[in-house]
């Protein structure tokens, strides 16, 4: 492939609607997430200590699956574009496992992680978490009217983590906050704009730097 870029983010935030934009506009070949429905989910729900480890070693499965099934093909395209990062797995596998079944899903996501592509490019679509709210509570999905704040806020926390240690690939936070690339046509143009940047070598003017530079930047900033 060309190019592979991952657009990552919260519920609601809005990756999977920048993905197919640029299925769209830019005639990308569009990967999400696999939807297929876990066996173990219910149990799950149901009694979380026995049953976390079987449901989230399905998750790893079902994604690595996907993900092998993508590099092994003859893509005819110049763009690949995914709406979730095969890494994310472990930040889910962290709040639901502990201890040796930690310990066993970091074995098997370790062999795993090699034969998965790696993106040229990730980006973080972030959003305050009031508006993110806003936006599931107009997504009507029954199942995540129960998502609650200091959820959403520990995830963000999770992610914020992973892309401090990742180094596969740049890493470009986005806030959506008061972007509506879905309704805006001159918002869509922008972001595209700096999409197109950023894959070019020459970000546009006022587009967010890579994360791991911001952030040392910050860290210069603040003495640390």
């Amino acid at each position: 492939m060309s190019h592979y870029i991952v657009i990552e983010g919260l519920i609601g935030v809005g990756k999977t609607s920048l993905c197919r934009i640029l299925e769209s506009e830019w005639s990308a070949r569009l990967v999400l997430e696999p939807a297929d429905d876990n066996p173990f989910l219910a149990a799950f729900y149901a009694d979380r200590d026995r049953f976390a480890f079987p449901a989230q070693m399905f998750y790893l499965a079902t994604r690595y699956d996907q993900q092998v099934r993508l590099a092994q093909q003859d893509l005819f395209c110049d763009l690949v574009v995914s709406d979730y990062h095969f890494a994310k797995d472990r930040i889910f596998a962290e709040q639901t496992l502990s201890g040796d079944e930690l310990k066993l899903y970091d074995r098997f996501a370790h062999l795993l992680r090699d034969r998965v592509p790696r993106p040229d490019l990730v980006l973080f679509m972030n959003a305050s978490t009031d508006v993110i709210q806003r936006r599931i509570q107009r997504r009507a999905i029954h199942a995540e009217q129960v998502i609650e704040a200091a959820y959403l806020d520990q995830l963000r926390e999770r992610y914020m983590a992973l892309w401090t240690r990742y180094t596969e690939a740049p890493v470009y936070v986005v806030d959506t906050t008061d972007i509506n690339y879905v309704d805006d046509l001159d918002a869509r143009t922008r972001m595209l704009a700096m999409i197109q940047g950023w894959l070019d070598g020459r970000p546009v003017p006022g587009s967010p730097a890579p994360f791991h530079a911001a952030r040392r930047d910050q860290l210069d900033l603040f003495g640390a």
